[in-house]
């Protein structure tokens, strides 16, 4: 950024703020709302209440009721910043892929037992089973353009069937554990409330191992490449006989047809190559092939992913699967909210003041990705999108696929 462009931010962030004033009430609660987002982002090392509200000169107990008890509309605030990018997304170029919708969850390490929704349970973010909270969310992609749109905690079981626990961490009635997937398609139909199309939908093999969660996406009608765990079951073809993935491409009609090797661009290092192909397959009842299974392998690695896809057919592999990875995208969204916004450091025992400090961190982050943008398409001369994820043809004559050997 340049001196100009640093100088420019604080106004600019200040008229970004106001957008939202509408949705927190009468008193002070605007003057808490900007304190409150200027100290996320700022390069405090702890962004929870007690290093803001010191930083910003305002009552620590001052900054703890507007972030618990005090009367706003986070709700509101949340559907005005979704439909604030949906308009932004809108207006950015189309790279050839659209907008992709990519879900996701996150961890975060908690002590205690207080902590709505923490418990024993795996954690991404250390790779094991530890005591914790999983909050499940969804980003928006397109270019290079990334934001996350929406979050919400996931209420373990073990919560749920203690009422009097949720309730002294405030905890509504309606708030019951849900299947992360569940959780996954209501902030994906909260979103389209507030005028987002994704022309593709992405995710891992947590929810693309969930048949109730694709069945949900097929009756929408919305495209999907999503990673499949090798034992997800399908039919091949018209096979009456369901097989794991891993063995669909074991029958000798599938397995005559050469794989294709297309180069995977990835925002960092070096592009990867992966060894691919596809295969009619029907889910649950279907009459009909409606999806197409893919494998791919790294040619360097050996590492062998499934992805399922219900587009068209006439949509081809290159694209189907730059789709698929683009997922990545979601974590260089987290990677942001957790070392430079603060995302993953509220402290405290109240499910609304967790999720208001999760919306407030949608707000910066939104600020922070419109900005980039915005600097981005300052730049002088031709960009030609260097370190965009997505897939291509290796070159050799033409831009064309080149066999498996």
């Amino acid at each position: 950024m340049t001196e100009a462009q640093i100088r420019a931010l604080g106004p600019a962030f200040a008229g970004y703020l106001a957008k939202f004033r509408s949705y927190l009430g009468r008193g002070p609660n605007a003057g808490h709302f900007g304190d409150y987002c200027r100290g996320l982002l700022t390069d405090l090392p702890r962004k929870s209440v007690e290093p803001i509200a010191l930083a910003c000169g305002t009552a620590v107990r001052t900054l703890q009721e507007f972030l618990k008890t005090c009367a706003w509309e986070h709700g509101g605030v949340r559907d005005h910043l979704q439909r604030h990018l949906a308009a932004a997304v809108a207006d950015l170029p189309d790279d050839g892929y659209g907008a992709i919708g990519i879900v996701d969850e996150t961890t975060v390490v908690k002590q205690g037992d207080q902590t709505p929704g923490v418990q024993r349970q795996y954690l991404g973010c250390v790779g094991k089973v530890q005591n914790g909270i999983v909050t499940v969310h969804l980003v928006v992609a397109k270019g290079r353009f990334k934001a996350l749109l929406d979050g919400a905690l996931y209420l373990p079981k073990s919560w749920d069937a203690d009422r009097e626990r949720c309730r002294a961490a405030d905890i509504p009635s309606d708030v019951t554990y849900r299947p992360k997937w569940q959780i996954a398609l209501e902030l994906i139909g909260q979103a389209a409330g507030n005028g987002h199309r994704f022309d593709w939908l992405t995710f891992d093999e947590g929810y693309g191992g969930k048949p109730g969660f694709l069945a949900a996406l097929d009756r929408r009608g919305q495209w999907y490449v999503g990673e499949v765990p090798a034992t997800f079951r399908v039919r091949v073809g018209r096979s009456r006989r369901s097989v794991p993935a891993r063995d669909g491409f074991a029958r000798p009609d599938v397995k005559r047809v050469r794989p294709r090797a297309f180069r995977v661009r990835h925002e960092t290092g070096p592009a990867s190559v992966w060894q691919a192909k596809a295969v009619g397959v029907r889910l649950g009842e279907a009459r009909r092939p409606g999806h197409r299974l893919v494998i791919a392998r790294n040619r360097a690695t050996g590492e062998v992913k499934y992805f399922l896809t219900n587009a068209a057919a006439g949509v081809g592999l290159a694209r189907v699967l730059a789709v698929g990875f683009r997922r990545w995208h979601v974590e260089h969204a987290f990677r942001v909210a957790k070392s430079e916004v603060g995302l993953a450091h509220f402290e405290g025992r109240s499910y609304v003041g967790l999720i208001r400090h999760l919306v407030l961190c949608l707000v910066v982050l939104g600020f922070v990705a419109l900005h980039t943008e915005r600097l981005r398409g300052e730049k002088p001369g031709p960009d030609p999108g260097a370190g965009v994820p997505g897939v291509e043809c290796p070159v050799r004559g033409a831009a064309s696929p080149t066999a498996a050997g």
